[in-house]
């Protein structure tokens, strides 16, 4: 069986790679869809800095045909520079577009988009109508269940935003006012699969880090499938290990210290192509520790690659990395 979104065709039950700013480049996409990405987004570009072609937002537009299908995730809080953004974003020719209306950071927020949209309903309508009419691939929209306890809207939303024609929806089971602090709260979520206004695919997001918690949120709250952001970070593997445990009913072997130093460089190559050597190195230092996350005495080596600047240096790193405890393993 397949899920449909528009024209997309995707597994029936398909995990997604949540857009994570200064995670979800091109280098991050390439090692979570080797390890099992069925949709991909790029991270959330600026309406006003794509208008003004910022070289940042643009470089946010790179696609590659390996990553298909994908999407670019727009943000905004003006609805005739989102309605431009979109007109951009549609002719870099993405498999659809996603408006982003779930970040909950100050420095988006507080200028009116991202969650804070969740404050002003008939604006986020008008916004997402305006982006669909101009559109030529199916539009999806990322939000929360509303901006704080007193104001869980997201069932309202829901119909409203369906009505005008998105064609599947992410929601992340906390409110903006919850930041990523406690438990998410899937009640909602399952909630809006169970009604029976709502045909388009609901994709549940938040908490699912291992093969257990992903398949209790289909079976518990019936959601099409499930988005997955921070447990991707320095662990691409999640997303077979969860694909392996819903076929199979056992978990994957978790990936060896080879296999681990492999993927980092695998990214880190990636990183340099793409953004040039001393970009790409620097920008490379956030995600070490989550590729090696659980060794003991690791932090002696992780100085080394988070303060060098020489390629060769790294890679002797990752080798010394490789020999030191793959002998554990055994």
């Amino acid at each position: 069986m397949t899920l449909k979104i528009g024209n997309i065709s995707l597994p029936d039950f398909p995990l997604l790679l949540a857009p994570m700013e200064d995670v979800s480049d091109p280098p991050f996409r390439y090692v979570c869809k080797q390890h099992g990405a069925d949709l991909m987004y790029t991270e959330f570009i600026s309406s006003e800095g794509l208008i003004r072609m910022a070289r940042k937002s643009k470089m946010k537009l790179d696609i590659f045909e390996y990553e298909r299908p994908i999407g670019i995730q727009l943000f905004g809080s003006d609805v005739d520079s989102m309605r431009e953004a979109g007109r951009i974003a549609d002719e870099a020719e993405p498999d659809l577009i996603d408006i982003n209306y779930g970040c909950p950071v100050k420095a988006v927020a507080c200028r009116g988009a991202g969650a804070a949209l969740l404050q002003d309903i008939p604006k986020m309508v008008e916004m997402t109508s305006e982006i669909v009419k101009i559109a030529t691939r199916p539009v999806t929209v990322k939000t929360r269940l509303g901006w704080d306890e007193s104001t869980k809207n997201i069932e309202d939303v829901a119909e409203r935003l369906q009505d005008i024609g998105i064609a599947a929806l992410t929601i992340h089971g906390r409110t903006r006012a919850q930041l990523y602090k406690g438990p998410a709260d899937w009640t909602l979520i399952g909630k809006i699969k169970e009604n029976p206004r709502i045909t388009i695919p609901i994709f549940g997001n938040g908490d699912v880090d291992t093969p257990e918690k992903a398949m209790e949120m289909k079976n518990r709250y019936g959601v099409d499938g499930v988005m997955i952001g921070r447990a991707s970070i320095g662990y691409p593997w999640i997303f077979n290990e969860i694909k392996h445990f819903m076929d199979e009913g056992t978990h994957l072997s978790p990936p060896t210290i080879s296999q681990r130093v492999d993927t980092c460089r695998s990214h880190l190559d990636f990183s340099i192509r793409w953004k040039g050597d001393y970009v790409g190195i620097v920008e490379m230092r956030r995600h070490y520790t989550n590729y090696f996350k659980g060794l003991d005495h690791f932090k002696e080596h992780r100085m080394k690659l988070v303060t060098s600047n020489s390629y060769d240096e790294i890679l002797q790193t990752l080798e010394f990395i490789r020999e030191r405890y793959a002998s554990a393993e055994v």
